[in-house]
């Protein structure tokens, strides 16, 4: 399995979230190249000397997110991802970019040496706050195989939080997580409604016993909740690091070394 080779572990891995300062072009755009850049290696070298496994760049600042990401986002993010990849040259790491710019993530991670993309709106089409988002699956792996970058992983996100799912009402998360293995998802992430909201454990148990991919969660692990959680193949974890809990503020070393402490603790 592709995500053992990457992670060497079949379960409980723990991914945590950089989001970067809202990039050029963006309504909260403040901060230079160069202060984001730094900022994001800063970070990253909080995670990995508090233990993380792997580390996600995401560039959730830049709201309110447009599915039209100009090209100054791109190399916005392939410069960022480039000097956090040189921070932690051997961590497993990937990128997101909002919204639901796959196609765009799949070059920048490739340009940049990541190893995974996480994507939004794989499978069926639903309502997101920023409008009515298709699924992408045949044109998202069509591409990876033109840029020959199959070596990077695609992980997927089902029953998409800050989404309405009222056209796929009669489509059960555990239909969608079928439908994503066999259009060759990589592996499936299962959210609350919205960022930092808990998902419902008894979802990661349904798609779990379904499917034979990994199924990583990807909002609203806490260490107060991980032993709910540790049967996931991984937990994405971003609001948690920060300081306060809340997703827009810096992360908080503290806060990661607890939780990675518990966490190698219950995995023994």
């Amino acid at each position: 399995m592709k995500f053992v080779g990457l992670f060497g572990r079949v379960k409980s891995v723990v991914i945590g979230m950089i989001h970067v300062q809202a990039l050029p072009g963006t309504p909260l755009h403040r901060m230079a190249i160069p202060q984001i850049i730094e900022e994001a290696c800063g970070e990253a070298e909080l995670y990995r000397n508090a233990g993380i496994d792997g580390l996600i760049v995401e560039n959730m600042h830049d709201i309110p997110y447009t599915f039209s990401v100009g090209p100054e986002v791109c190399a916005s993010m392939t410069a960022v991802c480039t000097a956090v990849r040189g921070v932690c040259p051997s961590l497993p790491m990937g990128v997101q970019i909002l919204s639901a710019a796959n196609s765009s993530a799949l070059a920048v991670a490739l340009a940049s040496g990541m190893d995974f993309i996480r994507a939004e709106g794989y499978v069926f089409s639903h309502i997101a706050d920023e409008g009515l988002l298709n699924a992408c699956a045949g044109d998202l792996l069509r591409y990876r195989k033109q840029i020959n970058a199959e070596h990077v992983q695609i992980f997927t996100d089902i029953k998409k939080k800050h989404s309405s799912h009222a056209l796929t009402s009669d489509v059960s998360i555990v239909e969608s997580a079928r439908a994503a293995e066999f259009f060759l998802s990589d592996g499936l992430v299962i959210t609350g409604t919205a960022t930092g909201v808990q998902a419902d454990p008894k979802e990661l148990r349904d798609v779990a016993e379904s499917v034979r991919l990994p199924v990583l969660i990807g909002s609203g692990v806490t260490s107060d909740n991980v032993e709910q959680y540790l049967d996931a193949s991984a937990m994405i974890i971003g609001s948690h690091f920060k300081k306060g809990g809340v997703w827009a503020n810096a992360v908080d070393a503290e806060r990661v070394k607890r939780f990675m402490g518990k966490v190698h603790a219950l995995r023994k």
